[in-house]
């Protein structure tokens, strides 16, 4: 059961604005370096019909290492219709936590400890 709470504190999650731009920090929070960390593809409800298929989806890039208490900045690409789009049609601000608002999706996360042990942790985000 520690190793389940352990996973839970081990990684942080944020999004920063840069510029114009919205992207996703990550920060491990503990004294060991983790290796191939990965996010899987969030998949976004559709607001032209509810209870249907998925029309958009963000995934976000890999990182091969990350250090105790280091923050890293993740690329993503949003996908519309089996389609990258631009930064206009960009959907990682629905991602963004807002107060007061349940937050309907899940940051999948997954990495590799220092023993070579498979982790993982769920961040709630969005509105």
């Amino acid at each position: 059961m520690s190793s389940t709470r352990r996973a839970e504190e081990t990684l942080t999650a944020r999004f920063v604005e840069v510029g114009a731009k919205v992207l996703l920090e990550l920060t491990n929070t503990t004294d060991e370096p983790l290796r191939s960390v990965e996010i899987l593809t969030v998949f976004l409800k559709d607001g032209e019909t509810p209870g249907g298929p998925s029309r958009a989806h963000i995934k976000f890039d890999s990182v091969k290492y990350l250090q105790p208490k280091e923050k890293a900045v993740l690329s993503h690409k949003t996908w519309l219709d089996g389609k990258p789009v631009d930064r206009e049609q960009d959907q990682l601000e629905r991602l963004k936590d807002m107060a007061g608002q349940e937050r309907p999706y899940v940051l999948d996360i997954s990495w590799e400890d220092g023993e070579g042990k498979s982790k993982y942790q769920r961040i709630p985000v969005g509105h």
